[in-house]
């Protein structure tokens, strides 16, 4: 993968965490094809194959990595119609869990572009920290690793695929609103 493209990946990611973190909501969706599948899980309690604290008694259906897959119970499994149903309830006035609203930071690091399984797209990896606060005393940390698809559309890239994986496997934020912002524009 040549610098260029790998600098242009690096600098919409960037402006799409600037775009969440100044809410601006209606421009992030823009940022999404039509078709867009936005999914996020989190890491499970799993023994190791070879634990000695438990006893495996189905072989077969055990599974060695930590995360969730996507037939199991995820966070989010949005489409580009329901993350725009989120951000036209933080329009309304009457998202409870945005007023007053959060105030967040996205980090990205770790940034690794590939190519993908189409020519117009991109397979992009990346490791996040979402950094929440609201009123005195809320704070969240949200930290995880990022698949996404970029597919270049008339000449723009936007994000075809995003699989989010949590590192934490519980989430004792009050909201989770405006953190992902699919994942931000509040839990329903």
């Amino acid at each position: 993968m040549g610098d260029e493209i790998v600098r242009e990946v690096e600098q919409f990611l960037y402006r799409e965490a600037r775009l969440l973190d100044e809410r601006r909501f209606h421009e992030w969706l823009e940022l999404f094809t039509d078709d867009v599948h936005y999914w996020m899980g989190a890491r499970t309690n799993r023994y190791p194959r070879l634990s000695k604290a438990i006893a495996i008694l189905s072989p077969n259906r055990y599974v060695e990595d930590d995360h969730t897959r996507e037939d199991e119970l995820s966070i989010l499994d949005e489409t580009k119609e329901t993350l725009a149903g989120r951000v036209a309830r933080l329009d309304t006035g009457m998202a409870w869990a945005e007023d007053p609203p959060s105030r967040t930071r996205h980090l990205l690091t770790n940034i690794e572009v590939e190519p993908g399984d189409a020519a117009s797209e991109l397979d992009v990896y990346s490791n996040f920290i979402v950094y929440r606060s609201r009123s005195e005393t809320e704070q969240d940390f949200y930290v995880g690793a990022r698949r996404d698809v970029l597919r270049l559309c008339d000449g723009t890239w936007k994000i075809a695929r995003r699989k989010l994986i949590l590192d934490q496997n519980v989430l004792l934020a009050k909201t989770s609103a405006s953190s992902f912002e699919a994942e931000k524009c509040g839990r329903r």
